[in-house]
């Protein structure tokens, strides 16, 4: 395996969770205060939307800017790779939505198929 393929491997189990991907969704073209973006992420806890905050930080995919006020004021903005990914996201949400109908199809008849195997 090369190194590319490794470092994509890490990116790529960093951002393929349903937390990262709701963050780099809602953070979206706006900057936003962590308290802001969690009151938009619905069932997030403050441990895991630091984890994944930090987690997108780190890949670049995230820039956090502390102000220096009292108390620090602390924004989230995506990135340049940030919005690139997010125009890869929006790509797999469009096909979803594209192939929806077909989708649940083929799941009723494999879970049919499975459910008949089962008896």
């Amino acid at each position: 395996m090369t190194r590319v393929d490794s470092l994509a491997r890490e990116v790529f189990a960093g951002i393929a969770n349903k937390w990262a991907l709701l963050v780099i969704n809602i953070l979206g073209e706006r900057t936003l205060r962590f308290t802001e973006l969690r009151a938009e992420v619905e069932g997030i806890s403050h441990k895991m939307l630091t984890q994944t905050l930090r987690g997108l930080e780190r890949d670049g995919v995230v820039r956090r800017t502390v102000h220096p006020t009292v108390p620090p004021r602390v924004e989230y903005r995506l990135t340049e790779a940030g919005q690139a990914l997010r125009g890869t996201v929006n790509g797999m949400c469009a096909w979803t939505r594209r192939y929806l109908d077909e989708i649940e199809g083929a799941r009723r008849r494999f879970d049919a198929r499975r459910a008949d195997a089962a008896r």
